[in-house]
């Protein structure tokens, strides 16, 4: 399966709704950029704060969601909480690949029953392999004897076997997952920045948008360079002209 953006650059781009306050401040970000972005990522700091009602809010106005709870429990507790994102309309959802392959694979099976249940489309189901803000000393604290980017292919590769639709990996690994796992293979990846700097950032394995598109990632999720932005509409559409320019860079 692969269900990747069509050929309008903005629909590569996937804007991180992380903010605080009341829903309406969430909302107000949707109705600004839901003509310059071509899905909205619902995170923990979002879905803690609205619950499910933002999910609803955003596709009543006609927005894509990118549901990253990131799942990682038992194989049975992952598949219902797959349900029921399905349930909710999310065109993507993600679970933890250190959840391990049965877990995967259950989400999966339990997401295409759902689909299938309520007569909608499957959502793409991502695994998460390394977090853009972990380095390869990280995992070495954590007791593994890999780097990062050997890491991230081993979990690549065990997410499609175990039916997973594709990941979400650092923009540095991209061209590896891509040579190991295929065309087919869905990759979305975070850690995008411009040139400019952003005050107190945490990520460490960072590209800029042409640079992840052109290495073959399929969606970009992009948070505070657009949020922290004066303009970011402007931000958001001059993303969508570096996503253009990294298409080019594949033909």
């Amino acid at each position: 399966m692969k269900n990747i953006p069509n050929n309008a650059p903005r629909e590569h781009l996937i804007f991180a709704l992380d903010v605080a306050g009341e829903i309406e401040e969430a909302l107000a970000w949707v109705e600004r950029l839901r003509d310059h972005v071509g899905m909205f990522k619902v995170g923990k700091e979002s879905f803690a704060g609205y619950g499910p009602e933002i999910v609803r809010e955003i596709r009543a106005r006609g927005g894509k969601v990118f549901l990253d709870l990131k799942f990682h429990d038992i194989p049975h507790t992952v598949a219902r909480a797959a349900e029921a994102s399905v349930r909710m309309g999310v065109s993507m959802f993600n679970v933890h690949a250190l959840g391990g392959e049965k877990m995967m694979a259950e989400a999966v099976s339990a997401a295409v029953r759902a689909a299938r249940a309520a007569d909608s489309a499957v959502p793409i189901v991502l695994a998460v392999t390394v977090l853009t803000s972990l380095g390869d000393d990280d995992l070495k604290g954590f007791g593994f004897q890999c780097s990062a980017g050997e890491l991230t292919l081993h979990l690549a590769k065990m997410a499609k076997n175990a039916g997973i639709h594709g990941v979400v990996a650092s923009a540095r690994d991209v061209s590896a997952v891509r040579e190991v796992c295929g065309r087919d293979f869905v990759i979305v990846t975070p850690g995008i920045r411009s040139a400019t700097d952003i005050p107190g950032d945490d990520q460490k394995r960072t590209l800029t948008p042409a640079d992840a598109i052109g290495r073959g990632a399929d969606y970009l999720v992009v948070g505070r360079p657009i949020l922290l932005a004066q303009d970011p509409v402007h931000a958001a559409d001059d993303m969508a002209g570096d996503i253009a320019a990294g298409l080019l860079l594949r033909q």
